[in-house]
Parts: C-alpha cells; sequence; structure tokens
C-alpha cells in the first residue's frame, strides 16, 4: 500500500510540474522602462578658509596662491561632508576609575563632480575664502551619462 501511495504522489508531481512547464508561456513578458528624474534638485553651497601667513612659499605672492588652493580643498572637504556625512571614531581608556586617554577622530570620504567655484577672495588681513556650489541637477546629468538608473514604464504580457 505504502508504495502504492508513493507512485501516485510521484505521478502528481510530475503532473503539476509538466503543467507549470506548459503554461510559463501565459507568464512570458516584456518590460519597458524609463529613467527616474527627481522633482527637484538641492544646490548646496560651501566656504573653505585657509591662512596666508602659514603657507610655504618665498613671496607674498606665492602665499596668497597656495592659500587659494587650500581654501578650495577646505571647500571641497566642507562638501563632501554635506553630501556623505562625516565618520568620527573616538575613545576613552581608564585605569583604576581615572580617564588616562581620549580621543576623537573624524574622517570624510568621498568624490565631488559637478562642483563649480562662485568666488575666492581675501577675508581680513591674513586669509583666503573659497565658495563653491554643488547643483544637483548638474550632478544627476552626470550620473544620468554613466548609469541608467530606470523604472518600469509598461509590461506586456504574452
Amino acid at each position: 500500500m505504502g508504495n502504492k501511495l508513493n507512485s501516485r504522489y510521484l505521478a502528481l508531481a510530475v503532473m503539476v510540474g509538466i503543467f507549470l512547464t506548459g503554461c510559463s508561456s501565459v507568464f512570458d513578458k516584456h518590460v519597458e522602462w524609463e529613467t527616474v528624474a527627481p522633482d527637484s534638485y538641492p544646490v548646496i553651497l560651501a566656504i573653505g578658509y585657509a591662512p596666508i601667513s602659514a603657507q610655504k612659499g618665498a613671496t607674498e605672492s606665492s602665499k596668497m596662491l597656495m592659500a587659494l588652493k587650500a581654501s578650495k580643498l577646505d571647500a571641497y572637504r566642507e562638501l563632501t561632508e554635506q553630501v556623505y556625512g562625516q565618520k568620527v571614531d573616538s575613545g576613552q581608556s581608564l585605569a583604576s576609575l581615572v580617564i588616562q586617554n581620549t580621543h576623537l577622530d573624524s574622517s570624510v570620504q568621498g568624490v565631488i563632480r559637478g562642483a563649480k567655484v562662485v568666488k575666492s577672495y581675501p577675508v581680513g588681513d591674513d586669509t583666503y575664502a573659497t565658495e563653491l556650489e554643488l547643483d544637483f541637477k548638474l550632478v544627476n546629468d552626470i550620473y544620468l551619462s554613466t548609469a541608467r538608473p530606470k523604472r518600469v514604464k509598461k509590461v506586456h504580457y504574452y
């Protein structure tokens, strides 16, 4: 009796498998995709600063150019913080319930594409500032030129 029951289940499983395989053409489909664009694009600003007198250079002009470059890099760091966030690590060590050591580390990492310099200018006697702007419409256009994000536009079932 047990053998007959097992053979019936096996036969039923084979018939169900054949039925599902035969019906798979009902579920064939063609999917059309379209790209996705957000409703609005933010524009973010960042300002970087650098001291002129602390720069290495033989002349005042060369120190000013180095401060200009340093303030631009500082502004890029600020943009990166705004876009990707800042990683913060900290720790303390205790000995006999007395704090022996405290440390705080932060880092920023990311790639900024499409930023433009709005203006660079001296601030006071010894500081240079650079303002950067990042328009996410331009960032989206750059992104779309390399990766094509998609969503389902239309599905045709056959």
